[in-house]
């Protein structure tokens, strides 16, 4: 039977990846196994028959391999690997891979891997001697891609899909693998506190305590005693038996100094001495005591200029940036905001017990607003458009008005481009605002102290617009 050029026969395929040694599983997008090759039930020590029609995550509750990679492929919905248990006999190195269909969703996932127990055995001390680099190069691409997992997979993930956001992801995997003090700027609500929180999780100090204190919420006279601690009989009032500070409940995890600009002068020189001797002294103390902390601060004030007005030490300030982390505005990345909306829609439908889903015009809006509260901002709208809306889809009439001019703005746009006049596209935006705000509001009285005119003069549009007679139809 004649074959046609460049292609296998489907029948020839299956005994093909039968001859190759590494073990190949495919599943379907339930997980279900509905093959697997014989280098693969050789790695699992069960029979083709045993495996296919069976789930993979019920065989990894049951304890047939750990972890279960397929699972984590799907989670991530893109190339996963890890080195994997079987039944607590060996280990195998395990690729995942999914295979999507034309409207990106899941079809297939497939995993393969090689038993790394088995060909160790047979390998000399020189080849062994030779494959160190390669084994070394090969370890650290493992930790790159558990790296880039648990950030997916976190509860609260970097979610994002512009060039600035996977170079920011770049940064901390780069940041978190050594103990240096980092310091990370940027705007109130850019999520400081979620990339200090992501750098303690990756290093290797993520199962030792991670503390926030935000400076800026301490009153000046406490803030000593709750990040140093301080003995007994230290001032008055204070507990007769002592307390622990934030350093020492931190030690050997990581300690995060939100808004470190509002440190008082006074205590500069100590977090300095922390910083460079990892040294303290409590209150009341009579003895130095050594810490095994790391330090990461945070800040949205620009700390240079306030070295320049004296307000900040010029020694702490060059100790801290060892290790500078910043993170731009949401305006600036504006690829990050249809996955921010998804995921945060995702979280609070399933907290509120909803099912809201996004009109195109709402998505559209929402990613015109220049999100001055950035991060911070979008989570409290999404939440607020989860509990709120008044229909399951949400539509732009449920957005604040906030929202509503940053969408006229983009149709002004596109009306001007259909060759209309200017004056012809600023009645439309005037018609478009009232329009709305009259059908939210319900009454000429309501209308007119939101949009700040006179009764009289709404009263007027509504009639030169028609819109009274629309909004009865």
């Amino acid at each position: 039977m004649n074959s046609i050029p460049g292609q296998i026969e489907a029948k020839y395929l299956l005994k093909i990846l039968d001859t190759i040694s590494y073990g190949i599983n495919i599943c379907d997008a339930d997980g279900t196994i509905i093959w697997v090759n014989l280098a693969g039930c050789k790695i699992l020590n069960k029979s083709r028959e045993e495996l296919i029609g069976r789930n993979v995550y019920l065989l990894n509750k049951e304890g047939a391999f750990t972890p279960c990679v397929i699972e984590m492929t799907a989670q991530a919905r893109r190339p996963v690997t890890a080195v994997q248990e079987i039944t607590g006999r060996h280990k195998v190195t395990v690729s995942g891979e999914v295979i999507m269909d034309e409207q990106d969703n899941p079809v297939y996932f497939v995993a393969h891997g090689d038993d790394i127990s088995n060909w160790m055995e047979h390998v000399s001390a020189i080849q062994l001697e030779e494959l160190r680099p390669v084994l070394s190069r090969y370890l650290l691409e493992l930790n790159k891609m558990s790296t880039r997992f648990l950030l997916f997979n976190e509860e609260q993930p970097l979610v994002g899909q512009s060039k600035v956001h996977n170079l920011l992801v770049e940064i901390l995997e780069r940041v978190a693998s050594v103990a240096s003090t980092v310091l990370i700027t940027g705007e109130t609500g850019v999520g400081k506190s979620l990339v200090a929180k992501r750098i303690h999780d990756l290093s290797e100090r993520r199962n030792q305590p991670f503390l926030h204190l935000n400076c800026a919420a301490i009153p000046d006279s406490l803030l000593e005693s709750e990040l140093f601690g301080y003995h007994k009989g230290a001032f008055t009032g204070a507990n007769p038996t002592g307390k622990s500070g934030l350093v020492k409940l931190a030690e050997k995890g990581t300690l995060f100094l939100d808004e470190i600009s509002e440190l008082p002068l006074h205590l500069q020189p100590k977090l300095l001495q922390l910083l460079q001797d990892k040294t303290y002294m409590p209150l009341g103390g009579s003895h130095i005591e050594k810490a095994d902390v790391r330090i990461i601060v945070a800040t949205n004030r620009e700390i240079e200029d306030m070295v320049k007005e004296g307000k900040f030490r010029a020694d702490l300030y060059y100790r801290l940036h060892i290790l500078p982390v910043e993170i731009p505005p949401l305006r600036e990345r504006k690829e990050d905001i249809f996955p921010l909306l998804h995921f945060y829609l995702q979280k609070y439908n399933q907290m509120h017990g909803r099912t809201r889903t996004l009109s195109t015009q709402t998505i559209d809006a929402l990613q015109r607003y220049q999100w001055p509260g950035n991060v911070r901002e979008l989570e409290n709208t999404v939440e607020r458009l989860v509990i709120m809306a008044k229909e399951e889809e949400i539509s732009i009439h449920d957005l604040p008005k906030r929202f509503l001019f940053a969408h006229a703005e983009k149709e002004a746009l596109d009306f001007l481009k259909n060759g209309n006049t200017l004056s012809e596209v600023l009645e439309d935006v005037e018609k478009r605002i009232i329009e709305q705000a009259f059908k939210e509001h319900k009454s000429t009285r309501k209308t007119a102290k939101v949009l700040g005119i006179t009764q009289t003069s709404l009263i007027r549009r509504l009639g030169k617009y028609h819109i009274r007679n629309e909004m009865n139809r």
